[in-house]
């Protein structure tokens, strides 16, 4: 199995040996699966392909790298302002989320489970302050997908650049700031190093879906017991990065903060417009991909029937 992130890493990272662990342990031995890092024996955005192929018998991944296949993938990997990792977790089990992942992936010839929520990234790195939507005019930004197309609607120019390069580039000048990872990814890669200021919140992405893949007819040819055993290791990570995430990232911005990074929250100005371009952009993607909006309008629905539980039952 190959995985997209790398083993080392915390968070996604750490999420990849705890599953391979709990399938070896549940499955009393009968299935161990080897890790295989990234890039080893394709490259993570080909990942899908390979296991279609059959060149890798299974890959742990992220949902936004099937986008390039079926945009609904867009609505398990980045959503902008979207549900955060309890809100996406309870919609993916408890709603029609996993249905939907599933029969997404049924159309390319893959078995894909829900295997890990990943909270929310950090808002990233940048060379220079940004107040205001004049401050984006000009700036080189690496930025996903959808991220990309809003900060471009404020006059960004968007770098595409693999997630290797990124520290690179921006401790050269050759970019002006972007996106990376959560707080403590951020931190394990050194980017306290750079000397440069890190925004809050991560607007672009609130939280991910990770994806356990395998071609369907190699899944079904598993038996019965052993694909609810992976099944079963696949919700017991997705709760184990539940409770491991918000205590992780606190202590990942203590420690940035102790290395002398200065945390700055985006101005309510930028926050407007963020969520402006955001609200356009989606619709954008939404009319063009029937099953796009389709997903879209279902996770929105289940999501707002708990807004009123939430804000009654939260502390003040």
């Amino acid at each position: 199995m190959q995985t997209a992130f790398n083993p080392a890493l915390p968070g996604s990272g750490e999420a990849v040996r705890i599953f391979t662990r709990t399938v070896k342990h549940i499955s009393g031995g009968a299935l161990a699966i080897k890790i295989v890092e990234p890039g080893r024996v394709t490259s993570t955005a080909d990942m899908l392909d390979a296991v279609v192929a059959g060149d890798l018998e299974a890959a742990f991944t992220w949902s936004g790298y099937a986008a390039a296949k079926a945009p609904v993938f867009g609505v398990f990997a980045t959503v902008p302002f979207g549900p955060g990792p309890e809100d996406m977790t309870s919609w993916m089990l408890e709603g029609d989320g996993s249905r939907i992942h599933r029969e997404a992936y049924d159309k390319l010839g893959v078995a894909g489970l829900p295997c890990g929520i990943q909270g929310a990234k950090g808002g990233g790195w940048y060379r220079g302050d940004l107040n205001t939507v004049a401050d984006f005019k000009g700036q080189r930004l690496r930025f996903g997908r959808f991220s990309g197309e809003i900060v471009a609607r404020l006059g960004a120019t968007v770098v595409p650049l693999p997630p290797g390069e990124f520290f690179y580039q921006l401790q050269q000048g050759k970019v002006d700031g972007g996106e990376m990872s959560t707080p403590a990814i951020d931190a394990a890669l050194g980017f306290d190093k750079l000397g440069l200021p890190y925004y809050m919140p991560g607007w672009q992405q609130p939280s991910a879906v990770l994806d356990f893949l395998m071609r369907k007819d190699k899944w079904e040819a598993l038996s019965a017991s052993l694909r609810v055993q992976i099944e079963t290791a696949c919700r017991a990570n997705i709760a184990w990065m539940l409770s491991r995430s918000p205590h992780l990232q606190g202590l990942a911005l203590e420690s940035l903060r102790a290395s002398g990074v200065v945390i700055k929250q985006w101005s309510p100005e930028l926050m407007t417009a963020f969520r402006g371009k955001a609200d356009i952009v989606l619709k954008e993607q939404a009319d063009r991909d029937p099953d796009f909006a389709a997903a879209l309008s279902n996770q929105r629905g289940f999501v707002g029937q708990s807004v009123g539980w939430r804000t009654l039952s939260r502390l003040p």
